[in-house]
């Protein structure tokens, strides 16, 4: 062929040993070896004119900002026009397979156009390609997915495996297109095959973000403005919802998979992905522009104290530092802002706790992820319809001590829970760990004095505080800098009373110095050499010289 781009190989349907006489591809007007010769060559030299006229049938002023669906209509029609004026006879399945074919040539020659232009127009091309193809599949798997529920059974379908309800469904999307006359190739059929699957098993839009092992949060306001957080920047996504109710259905199912509810009543819930993952729904009326949703991804990667030295998140000195405070059974609160990475320092600090004890932890929703054999997870439970049943923090910290733990890890310290922590940690669980949101290491202990008093107790102020002296060993301050990079820019030790003060001492700090070309933050992690008050209790376990190596 003269163009070069229309093998025959490339339109097998044109082929009649291996298309005509079958159902539904046509025959050729003229039975005999003669005439069936000559309707082939006449049909191959219709195929060669359609493909050098492609720059006539799809002119840029009419293929700009238009969708592969569109374009797909235009040489569609063309064709018809084209095969009528020469009497050629082209049977519909075959011209929607000229149709795809005359369509990826298209695409191939912008995208070498594009990257013959001296100036490099490329990847704009590209992007412009993909965008069109995407908006494609989207509004393909928006026009046959209603039609998709009257040809399989729904509740036959989730009961399911993906792979298998996959195959079953493809063969029904390909009929449903070519119904629908809507022409994608094979990649893009495939896809809405993957957006239906997503939406029928998992959760819809959210799914290639939730794949993504860069995105580390995924923060929906409304049906149109879905934010990442990759490398510690937010950016804003293409991804959206069809509508209110599709977003609502998605928030519906993640909580119901944990056994919890949200709607009018209940229009706030923390709930868990399958994976661990952490998620917040809030919906109308409280959240004003549609339904919110936060997801704090689970880290399929685990950090440990090492790896953070590598990312430069901690010092090689604060690393063994901190794993000697795990080690000899240091009290130790997490303090930091929100996603500064509080849950990730505990995960960390949590694997110098000996496979030989046992471990409690207490969370709203269970997301620590603790290596240990002997670890018994809790989880409140909101109330119910009638507002029973509900099970608080509060609750399973008591219940827990009955348990005959050796640690009690809560996942975050954030009300009255506090003083049952506290007595906790004073009544022979050394070695418990929590987080708790603030600012800086004095600012944690003042949050945990507040908490305390949300309990209802009525303590005086001198007696809190020395509860807090006696319970908690060591802080460690996260932060999350505006390079989008986590630090520990303190670890506090808690020495005791001066008064009615709670005294500490750090053992090290960041110091700031300035900011490098890429942007980053450049500064230094110092030790600051006092000797630290758990030194004994270092001694005690073997530990006491590695410490003081470690304060330098």
């Amino acid at each position: 062929m003269k163009g070069g781009n229309f093998g025959k190989a490339r339109v097998p349907h044109l082929r009649p040993a291996a298309g005509f006489g079958k159902p539904g591809f046509g025959k050729p007007p003229a039975r005999s070896e003669v005439a069936r010769e000559q309707w082939e060559g006449d049909l191959e030299a219709f195929v060669d004119e359609l493909e050098e006229s492609l720059p006539n049938i799809l002119p840029e002023t009419e293929t700009a900002g238009k969708t592969r669906a569109e374009l797909a209509f235009l040489v569609d029609e063309k064709i018809l026009e084209l095969s009528a004026e020469r009497g050629v006879v082209l049977p519909e399945s075959e011209r929607r397979e000229v149709v795809t074919v005359l369509l990826n040539s298209f695409i191939e020659q912008q995208g070498e156009a594009a990257s013959a232009d001296p100036l490099s127009l490329e990847d704009e091309a590209k992007k412009n390609l993909a965008t069109a193809s995407k908006n494609s599949v989207t509004d393909a798997k928006d026009k046959i997915q209603p039609q998709l529920f009257e040809h399989i059974d729904p509740s036959a379908a989730m009961e399911m495996e993906r792979p298998e309800l996959a195959a079953e469904i493809s063969d029904i999307v390909g009929e449903l297109l070519a119904d629908a006359r809507i022409s994608l190739n094979s990649k893009e059929q495939r896809d809405v095959v993957t957006l239906l699957l997503n939406d029928m098993l998992g959760l819809g839009p959210l799914e290639p973000l939730l794949a993504d092992e860069q995105v580390t949060d995924i923060m929906i306001n409304g049906k149109d403005q879905i934010y990442v957080e990759r490398g510690g920047k937010l950016t804003l996504t293409d991804v959206h919802f069809r509508d209110e109710q599709h977003l609502l259905n998605i928030a519906t199912r993640i909580v119901s998979a944990v056994g919890r509810r949200v709607d009018e009543t209940q229009p706030i819930c923390d709930a868990r992905l399958e994976d661990g993952s952490r998620v917040n729904v809030i919906i109308p009326p409280l959240a004003i522009d549609g339904t919110s949703i936060s997801i704090r991804k689970f880290s399929k990667q685990k950090i440990t104290l090492d790896k953070m030295v590598e990312t430069e998140n901690i010092s090689p000195n604060m690393n063994q530092v901190l794993k000697i405070a795990g080690r000899c059974r240091l009290n130790m609160l997490i303090s930091g802002g929100t996603g500064s990475g509080k849950t990730t320092m505990l995960n960390a600090i949590s694997r110098m706790v000996d496979e030989g004890e046992r471990v409690v932890t207490i969370e709203d929703a269970a997301e620590l992820q603790l290596q240990q054999p002997h670890v018994v997870r809790l989880e409140t439970r909101p109330a119910n319809l009638e507002g029973q049943g509900e099970i608080t923090m509060r609750d399973l910290v008591k219940n827990a001590l009955r348990m005959r733990p050796d640690r009690i890890i809560l996942g975050e310290i954030r009300g009255g829970e506090a003083i049952d922590m506290l007595q906790a940690m004073n009544t022979g669980h050394d070695g418990s760990l929590g987080t708790v949101h603030a600012n800086r290491p004095r600012e944690a202990l003042t949050r945990m004095e507040n908490m305390v008093n949300m309990a209802g107790m009525h303590l005086p102020s001198k007696a809190i505080r020395t509860q807090i002296a006696d319970a908690v060993n060591m802080i460690v301050q996260v932060a999350r800098m505006r390079d989008g990079k986590r630090r520990v820019c303190y670890i506090t030790e808690v020495v005791g009373m001066e008064g009615d003060v709670i005294t500490t001492q750090d053992l090290f700090t960041y110091k700031f110095t300035g900011e490098d070309a890429q942007g980053n933050l450049t500064g230094e992690f110092v030790s600051t050499g006092v000797r630290p008050a758990f030194f004994e209790r270092a001694e005690y376990f073997g530990l006491g010289r590695a410490l003081m190596e470690a304060m330098g």
